[in-house]
C-alpha cells in the first residue's frame, strides 16, 4: 500500500476512535515516562490536544524534550498535509473562527499548495509541521504554534542557484502569519543560503508567531567543524566559532559524527546569537522508505556521549534510552494499529560560547494499515 493511502486509511480509522487528539494521547500515557514528561505538563499537552483533530495521529507527531532541565516539561509537535481530513478541519475552523490565527495561516498555505502548478508544492509537497510551546511557554496559556516547511520534494542545495525557492518559502511563511515583509530580513535569508557549501541543504524553514520575530533555518550536511565554522563566519553569526569547533571535536572523540547541522535565527539586522547544532550519527533522507525506522541501538553511542555533559540530567537520558522500541501492536474499537517510536534528532544549543540547552526530538507514528 502506498504511504498516502495508508495515511488516509489510518485517518479514517482514527475518526472512528474519537474526536480530538487528546483522546488519542490519553491512551499513550503509560508509554511516556514521567521522568520525561510530568503530569502537570502532560495535562497541558492534553488541553492543547483537545482542540486538535484525532486524525492528526495518522502522521508523525511527537515531543521536544529538554534534557538540560530538571523540570519534566515538553513541547508538542504535529504534522499534516493539504487535502486531508486534518487540513479540512483547519480550513473549516478558519471559516467559522476568523480570529484563529493558526487556522488562517494553514488555510493560506494549503490554498497555495493546492493551486494549479503550485510553485510551493513543487518544493515542499503538501506538508506543514506545527510546534506548540507548552513546557517552554512563559505562561500557562497555549500560544500560537510555530509553522515549518521542509523542501523535501525539491531539496534546496548550496551552490545550486535556488534563491527563488528560498525567497518563496520565506515569503510564504511570513505572509501566512500576517507579518509585514521586510526586505532586510529577506536579504539575510538569501545570504544565509548563498553562503552554504555545495554539499549542504536547507532542511527546513520556520516561524514562531508567538516569539520574537525571526525566521528559523535548519542547514544540514556540514562535513566537520572547519566547514561549519567557516559558514558561521561568512554569515556573521555573532557567537564564538571556537566554541562550536570545540563542542564538535569533543563529541567526535566519543562517537562517530557523520554530518552536522545548524539551526540559525535570521532577523532583520542579521543572525541571532543562538545556534542549534545537530550532530548526525544516523543519516536520514526524507525520501528514504526507512526514514522513520530506528534500529534499537542506533542512538546508544550518542546517548552514551551525552552522559559526559554536565548540563544533561542523567535520569532523563536513561529514560530517553528506553524510548526507541520495536513496533508495537495496539488494539482499538476499529481494529489493530501499529505504533512506532523513535528519536528523530538531538540538538545542542549554544548561546555565545556556552552550551546552554540539550533537546531531544522524539516521534510516534501510528498506522491503521495493518494486514489482517
Amino acid at each position: 500500500m502506498e504511504i498516502d493511502d495508508a495515511v488516509k486509511l489510518t485517518q479514517e480509522r482514527l475518526a472512528q476512535e474519537g474526536t480530538s487528539m487528546a483522546e488519542l494521547l490519553a491512551h499513550f500515557r503509560d508509554k511516556v515516562s514521567p521522568t520525561l514528561i510530568g503530569d502537570p505538563t502532560w495535562n497541558r499537552i492534553l488541553k492543547c490536544a483537545s482542540k486538535l483533530p484525532i486524525t492528526l495521529g495518522a502522521s508523525p507527531f511527537g515531543f521536544e524534550l529538554p534534557l538540560h532541565q530538571k523540570e519534566t516539561v515538553a513541547d508538542l509537535g504535529v504534522s499534516l498535509s493539504s487535502g486531508t481530513r486534518p487540513a479540512r478541519f483547519f480550513e473549516e475552523l478558519a471559516n467559522s473562527d476568523p480570529h484563529n490565527k493558526t487556522a488562517a495561516a494553514l488555510g493560506l498555505l494549503f490554498r497555495d499548495m493546492d493551486a494549479k502548478n503550485s510553485a510551493l508544492r513543487e518544493i515542499v509537497g503538501r506538508k506543514v509541521m506545527l510546534e506548540y510551546d507548552i513546557g517552554s511557554a512563559l505562561k500557562d496559556e497555549i500560544t500560537d504554534p510555530g509553522l515549518f516547511l521542509r523542501p523535501g520534494e525539491r531539496p534546496i542545495v548550496g551552490a545550486n542557484a535556488q534563491e527563488k525557492d528560498v525567497n518563496l518559502l520565506a515569503d510564504s511563511l511570513v505572509s501566512c502569519i500576517g507579518w509585514e515583509k521586510k526586505e532586510s530580513e529577506r536579504e539575510n535569508v538569501r545570504r544565509a543560503y548563498l553562503a552554504q557549501p555545495a554539499d549542504t541543504r536547507m532542511d527546513s524553514f520556520g516561524v514562531f508567531p508567538s516569539r520574537a520575530r525571526s525566521i528559523r533555518l535548519a542547514v544540514m550536511g556540514f562535513t566537520g567543524e572547519d566547514q561549519i565554522s567557516s559558514y558561521l563566519k561568512n554569515i556573521n553569526w555573532p557567537g564564538e566559532t571556537t566554541a562550536v569547533r570545540a563542542l564538535i571535536s569533543r563529541f567526535k572523540e566519543r562517537v562517530a559524527i557523520v554530518r552536522t547541522g545548524a539551526n540559525i535565527d535570521v532577523q532583520e539586522d542579521g543572525i541571532g546569537p543562538t545556534l542549534g547544532l545537530t550532530l548526525i550519527v544516523n543519516q536520514r533522507y526524507t525520501k528514504d522508505s526507512r526514514y522513520w525506522l530506528d534500529g534499537l541501538t542506533d542512538w546508544d553511542p550518542f546517548l552514551s556521549a551525552l552522559t559526559d555533559e554536565r548540563i544533561v540530567v542523567q535520569s532523563k537520558l536513561k529514560a530517553l534510552a528506553d524510548w526507541v522500541t520495536h513496533p508495537t501492536m495496539l488494539f482499538a474499537k476499529s481494529g489493530r494499529f501499529v505504533l512506532l517510536r523513535g528519536i528523530h534528532h538531538i540538538k545542542l544549543v549554544l548561546n555565545g560560547d556556552q552550551l546552554t540547552k540539550v533537546k531531544a526530538y522524539v516521534f510516534l507514528i501510528l498506522s491503521g494499515a495493518v494486514a489482517p
